[in-house]
């Protein structure tokens, strides 16, 4: 199975910021500068056999000394924040893959709202650092549970573009977010990005899908796979074929795509194998796709060029796909 690149790395220090909340810093092992940054971006950790996506708080870099990045440990995980927690500590060994960015930030915007919720904060940090430096005019919005949740709270507070942070803990009677409010006072031509749970997310992007907000002007990024209805009687076999490989793969009910094409000798790149981070996507030729993942927009689903299986099946019994 085709991997990407990674870069030996090394954690140069680590910190409890918040509850449950401990961000790394990372630094290259050899001599090797790490690679640019740009806002949004992320970084694949790849920690005993786990592979995880992390975005990288800091703002746009050309020659980034470290990178950091924070890590929730979730009550829900799935074994990948639980052993960065637990066993990564200073001077540990791990490795990471080059910045790659799904979350592109736009500086020409007239106006850009970043709404976070939780977690979520990380990608908005860099953004907004991005938008101070370039002068354009922005708001960030940080939602969570409670104020000792809020990991970079104080950070925030003490930025250059503190006046245009607002904080909504939960536990605070008077601290509410009003996301129609808040996207109502946006200029024509706005842009919306969100990052966060995946059910504050769906609210959020509901709200300006209801106020008329066009899909090109709403961003936003999941870390784990959103969640999926379960399909009546189960997942079912269909047929996947590879053009240019001149092969016609059977894809098993209980295997994915990706884990067929590889069976096939057809190698794939690939990453998170969740239909998170889109290091798998295939051009589709012909035939529906059952898509399942969080990377895709609306728009680019129904267009159905492409899809990633590594997550994703067929709605009838044949995918012709350009491998």
């Amino acid at each position: 199975m085709t991997r990407v690149a990674l870069i030996e790395a090394r954690i140069a220090a680590r910190a409890e910021v918040a509850r449950d909340i401990c961000v790394f810093e990372i630094e290259a092992a050899g001599a090797a500068p790490l690679p640019a940054i740009e806002a949004g971006a992320h970084v694949d950790v790849h920690v005993n056999g786990f592979v995880r996506q992390y975005s990288l708080l800091d703002g746009p870099s050309l020659a980034p000394r470290r990178y950091r990045i924070a890590v929730l440990r979730a009550a829900s995980s799935r074994g990948g924040s639980e052993a960065m927690h637990a066993q990564l500590r200073e001077d540990s060994a791990l490795l990471i893959s080059a910045p790659r960015n799904n979350f592109p930030l736009r500086l020409d915007s007239p106006s850009s709202v970043l709404v976070a919720g939780g977690i979520g904060i990380t990608p908005l940090m860099s953004m907004a650092a991005a938008l101070h430096a370039s002068g354009a005019r922005f708001a960030l919005h940080y939602c969570a549970r409670s104020k000792n949740r809020m990991a970079f709270a104080d950070e925030l507070q003490r930025a250059p573009f503190a006046h245009a942070v607002h904080l909504y803990p939960n536990d605070e009677a008077q601290s509410a977010f009003d996301s129609e409010a808040v996207l109502a006072s946006q200029p024509a031509g706005a842009h919306l990005y969100v990052c966060g749970p995946q059910g504050f997310m769906d609210h959020v992007l509901g709200i300006a899908r209801a106020a008329g907000w066009d899909e090109s002007r709403l961003h936003h990024e999941y870390f784990q796979p959103a969640a999926v209805a379960p399909t009546s009687g189960g997942d079912r076999a269909f047929e996947l074929i590879a053009v240019r490989s001149g092969k016609r793969i059977t894809v098993a009910a209980a295997e994915t795509a990706l884990q067929a094409l590889t069976r096939c000798g057809i190698e794939v790149p690939s990453s998170c194998e969740q239909g998170v981070c889109g290091s798998c996507l295939t051009p589709v030729l012909e035939g529906i796709v059952d898509h399942r993942d969080s990377f895709l927009t609306l728009q680019e689903k129904v267009r159905n060029e492409a899809f990633l299986p590594c997550c994703s099946r067929a709605h009838g019994d044949v995918l012709t796909v350009d491998l």
